[in-house]
């Protein structure tokens, strides 16, 4: 069992940009984790190692940028959490009835029509889940007031190419 010291020392390791902490624990971990995957999800060997290596790197976003901020006193579970909840929303995701896909594609279509700042910020807002504080300092705006109306901004953007998109066709 770790230490509170040890967990924070990991913690602040990971936040200066030191992935060594994670590596180790791929190592140790990807067979076992291979394992309880290949029996829970009934998915590949590679594909095991895979979703690893991306559960890492979301644990070490959410780390780095603030979002977790202690470490779990059981890393392996909150892991294989992550894992779990990542599997459950893609197969949700593939469940999706054709219409709601197809809304779906088409406002994609019309974000990336959106300039890369609106992008950032409503991906920040939305899909981060970032406060206004957050989202000014990520985008260098003066205060979390500027934030709010560059997403209101944004979002409004968003609403007239959907407004035009429907009335053009």
């Amino acid at each position: 069992m770790n230490t509170p010291q040890q967990l924070a020392e990991v913690l602040t390791s990971l936040r200066v940009g030191n992935q060594s902490f994670l590596m180790k624990f791929y190592e140790e971990n990807r067979d076992l984790f291979a394992r309880w995957v290949r029996r829970q999800h009934t998915l590949e060997l590679a594909q095991a190692h895979e979703l690893l290596r991306a559960v890492l790197v979301d644990f070490y976003d959410q780390v780095s940028d603030g979002r977790l901020t202690k470490l779990p006193p059981d890393l392996r579970a909150f892991v294989y959490g992550m894992a779990d909840e990542r599997l459950r929303a893609g197969q949700a995701a593939m469940v999706l009835p054709v219409a709601e896909a197809g809304r779906r594609q088409h406002l994609l279509g019309l974000f990336r029509q959106l300039s890369a700042d609106c992008q950032k910020v409503l991906v920040y807002f939305y899909f981060r889940g970032y406060n206004f504080e957050k989202v000014a300092g990520k985008m260098g705006f003066a205060n979390a007031n500027v934030a709010r109306m560059q997403k209101a901004g944004c979002v409004r953007s968003l609403y007239e190419l959907r407004r035009r998109a429907e009335a053009a066709g």
